[in-house]
């Protein structure tokens, strides 16, 4: 199938529906010991996968996503006008750059969500209700840990390669560290080995939004009336971080709602505003309080230069091909933190790409339409399964 010259919208629908399957690790075997030093047992976690796997188990790609995403990553899940497909559907596909018709992809939830996987929104074995803020603490290690379970289910001994972006990058940095025999090709995209003071103090505005919601209730709520308002406004602060100065000038300029009138209100009056109300007033209604606050900890621990002594030394081991691609307006985890991957890379005698898109989209640029980055991925894909 022709291959698509870049990273475009394709036709709806293109892999028809899909199902999210579940697994749940259990037994002696199976207890999970978290860096924290708690554990935890049994956990499920909920995948997807597409395409096939090849009679020598040699085209997987393990798919890795980002803060809010979920093991949804294509497809649809019923097919009814207006649902939006998963959350990387432009990507994944017949013919796309993660072509269905040559890879075998798995998604999963990773460790801690609230789609499936075992998090604080599931039950707690031990009282019979939702785990809430009892849910011990898990880092990076751990979400890639329980991945390495999954991927040993599907019985697959080598992955063709493991992609993601922003905390997805991360899970695949950390991938390529704890099991390098494991990867042959890593895509970490928008992404950086640690995050820096001011993400750092974005999620923990985000993080006292929820906790100051009389509704939080100490992570003691019901799972029908959660702190609504709070994790709206932990989405809306997380949401500037997502774009660019110049996504905003372009979407929005200063346009008010109501034409060239001005309110003179508190409420909403700018176009921007109203998205962001918008992107908050939805989140709501697909995520959980308590699971944000988990996550946005785990990023803000995860530390490849603490961990590791140095970024040199922590990719010392590392015997994959690396493909590192950052986004020019991307003020999150700007070109260099890549950058700083890559002369790592270097320094530690790896065989490493790199590519600095040029986009005005800002960090969610790996998520959207309207850059090249698809079929630079597809490019290096295809020399990785060429050397696999």
């Amino acid at each position: 199938m022709k291959q698509l010259s870049g990273f475009e919208p394709v036709a709806h629908s293109s892999l028809g529906l899909v199902t999210t399957s579940r697994i749940t690790f259990k037994g002696d075997n199976y207890i999970l010991e978290l860096e924290s030093g708690d554990t935890l047992s049994p956990v499920t976690v909920a995948y997807e996968t597409y395409g096939r796997l090849s009679r020598n188990k040699d085209n997987a790609i393990l798919v890795c996503h980002a803060l809010t995403g979920d093991a949804h990553a294509a497809g649809h899940h019923t097919g009814e006008p207006g649902e939006k497909p998963g959350w990387w559907d432009l990507l994944i596909g017949p013919g796309k750059p993660l072509d269905t018709d040559r890879y075998f992809i798995i998604c999963s939830n990773f460790l801690g969500g609230c789609k499936g996987t075992t998090g604080p929104t599931e039950i707690n074995p031990a009282t019979g209700k939702p785990y809430g803020l009892h849910f011990p603490f898990y880092t990076v290690k751990d979400m890639v840990k329980v991945q390495k379970w999954l991927v040993d289910y599907l019985d697959i001994e080598k992955l063709l390669a493991v992609i993601g972006g922003s905390l997805g990058g991360m899970q695949v940095l950390q991938w390529t560290i704890s099991y390098p025999e494991v990867v042959a090709g890593a895509l970490p995209i928008a992404t950086t080995a640690r995050m820096s003071p001011q993400a750092i103090a974005f999620n923990e505005v985000a993080r006292q939004a929820i906790m100051s919601d009389p509704q939080w209730n100490f992570g003691l709520y019901e799972p029908d009336s959660q702190p609504a308002s709070g994790l709206a406004l932990a989405r809306m602060i997380g949401h500037i971080t997502y774009l660019s100065e110049e996504a905003m000038l372009k979407k929005f300029s200063r346009r008010f709602i109501n034409g060239k009138n001005r309110g003179y209100r508190f409420e909403a009056d700018f176009q921007v505003e109203s998205y962001l109300h918008h992107q908050g007033s939805t989140f709501v209604n697909r995520f959980d309080a308590n699971t944000y606050l988990y996550i946005t900890r785990a990023m803000d621990y995860f530390d490849l230069h603490a961990d590791y002594g140095s970024l040199k030394k922590a990719f010392s081991g590392c015997k994959s091909s690396f493909l590192v691609i950052s986004f020019t307006s991307d003020w999150l985890f700007p070109e260099v933190c890549s950058q700083e991957l890559v002369r790592a890379l270097r320094m530690a005698g790896k065989n490493v790409s790199y590519c600095n898109m040029d986009s005005d989209q800002g960090h969610d640029a790996f998520l959207l339409p309207g850059n090249r980055m698809g079929e630079v991925v597809s490019g290096f894909l295809t020399r990785v399964q060429n050397e696999f």
